[in-house]
């Protein structure tokens, strides 16, 4: 797995020439609320940070299915309080029934994204990007990476209901955020493969009970300090194909992933079900798992703050 090492050696380098001393906001707050991030969909935040690894088991929809490991990382940075970038790389191995085992990275996918709005009152965070993902640059010849780029324009978006009466003071803790972005190829037809390449629509979201929340700002059940770092979630990513989709299936494929988040204060550590919602979508019940670290409260005074123009404002953290 060198390109793993290719992309912590460029992370460790960037650690090394940040030399910034101010103190910055931490991760993805708006108000009281913190949204954690997610498995499979953006945050609606910049921040710096790093998923290492996230780590997927599935079975494939082929009939008879395959067996499907899936390892990646992806590390954030932001230029500016506002506007950051994420490196992300994968390797997949496929397993075949018969045992022959095929293995290979992922292109090199690279996400700008722009911080439009924060507003701490309704607790609201609105992201939009630009994601390129990097033909050419993973294991093209075992087919585990297309030979041309696609660009994603995004939009991400998370609400809290914190600014919900007290009469609802049960519901405040639910936040919900969603993402959908247009997937859009480079080429339009393959000619190895003589299939047009479609545009497609990718989409999802997720529904989420913060029990931090929950203690900090609805009330104090005197659970065990464990459950106190839960935050419980349901997330779903669908992709629709919606042009140049000529001669190829038409059907929207995905997975509903129910799990948990453990949030501490340094870093937070996931898992979730993949339930495929159709037989294109996969084979049976498979798993996702991540370790997520936080690198503006790991490096306060170093790699989390932005390049350019730091907060002087104290660090928020979480409180349990």
């Amino acid at each position: 797995m060198s390109r793993f090492m290719l992309l912590r050696s460029l992370a460790l380098a960037s650690f090394i020439a940040v030399t910034f001393t101010t103190h910055a906001f931490a991760h993805c707050f708006v108000g009281a609320r913190f949204l954690p991030a997610t498995l499979l969909t953006d945050d609606p935040c910049v921040a710096d940070e790093m998923s290492i690894p996230t780590v997927g088991w599935s079975k494939t929809a082929d009939v008879p299915p395959a067996s499907q490991l899936d390892i990646s990382i992806d590390f954030s940075k932001r230029i500016t309080e506002n506007f950051g970038v994420t490196f992300s790389q994968g390797w997949t191995q496929i397993r075949q029934p018969d045992g022959t085992v095929a293995s290979g990275f992922g292109n090199l996918e690279t996400a700008f994204q722009f911080q439009v709005l924060k507003d701490p009152s309704h607790e609201l965070a609105i992201l939009t990007g630009l994601s390129v993902d990097w033909g050419r640059t993973g294991s093209t010849g075992a087919g585990f990476a297309d030979k041309f780029s696609t660009i994603t324009p995004t939009i991400n978006i998370g609400k809290g209901f914190g600014d919900l009466p007290d009469s609802l003071s049960w519901i405040r803790p639910f936040a919900v955020t969603a993402q959908v972005g247009y997937q859009i190829p480079t080429d339009s037809f393959d000619f190895t493969q003589n299939v047009f390449i479609p545009q497609q629509l990718v989409y999802g979201g997720t529904l989420q009970y913060s029990m931090p929340y929950l203690k900090s700002e609805v009330i104090d059940l005197g659970l065990p300090d464990f459950f106190n770092h839960l935050i419980p979630l349901v997330e779903v990513s669908l992709t629709t194909p919606m042009a140049n989709n000529f001669g190829n299936p038409s059907t929207t494929t995905g997975t509903v992933n129910p799990g948990v988040i453990w949030v501490g204060s340094y870093f937070q550590v996931g898992i979730e079900a993949m339930i495929p919602i159709n037989r294109e979508s996969g084979t049976g019940v498979g798993v996702l798992a991540q370790l997520h670290l936080y690198l503006d409260d790991i490096f306060p005074r170093s790699i989390g703050q932005p390049l350019f123009g730091g907060s002087s404002a104290p660090t928020r953290k979480l409180t349990f």
